[in-house]
């Protein structure tokens, strides 16, 4: 219950509630407290109980502990019905963000240039755009401007 108190810290709480409640009144305190945690345990457990014996025998392997989510998360992953290790162990994230990286700086990251060389070598016409990027967009460049023949707009001449 107390895991992250420290020997130390022990002692000031010791010492803290000697000076606030008194040598005399300390022990009965202490009593007063085991009692009613005691009673708070067995009101809880009796809830637990009644609540299993509700349920009926479908739910006789119940835990009150999986319904923390990440006890049910943990406990459901070492099945592994549905196939979430293959998936998880399919995504990587570390390697997607860098290609987003990469692409917004203007880089070719390591995935891009393998399949962009590949693909410049599979079509004959290398020399176009599309087939260089491998059909992605490149953030880094900015849009050309449609060409216009018309001489931009001069206020102070009008």
């Amino acid at each position: 219950m107390f895991n992250d108190i420290g020997p130390l810290e022990l002692v000031t709480l010791i010492v803290l509630a000697v000076l606030v409640f008194g040598p005399d009144k300390l022990p009965k305190l202490i009593q007063d407290v085991t009692r009613t945690i005691r009673k708070i345990r067995d009101f809880s457990e009796s809830a637990k109980d009644d609540i299993r014996q509700e349920l009926g025998p479908d739910f006789k392997d119940f835990e009150f502990e999986d319904l923390n989510p990440k006890t049910f998360i943990r406990k459901h992953m070492e099945n592994d019905e549905l196939g979430l290790k293959e998936i998880r162990n399919g995504f990587d994230l570390k390697k997607e963000m860098a290609e987003v990286t990469d692409a917004v700086h203007g880089r070719e990251s390591e995935s891009s240039t393998s399949s962009s060389s590949s693909s410049s070598s599979a079509s004959p016409s290398g020399s176009s755009a599309s087939s260089d990027s491998g059909g992605r967009v490149d953030m880094a460049k900015k849009p050309e401007a449609p060409r216009d023949d018309r001489p931009p707009f001069d206020a102070d001449a009008t």
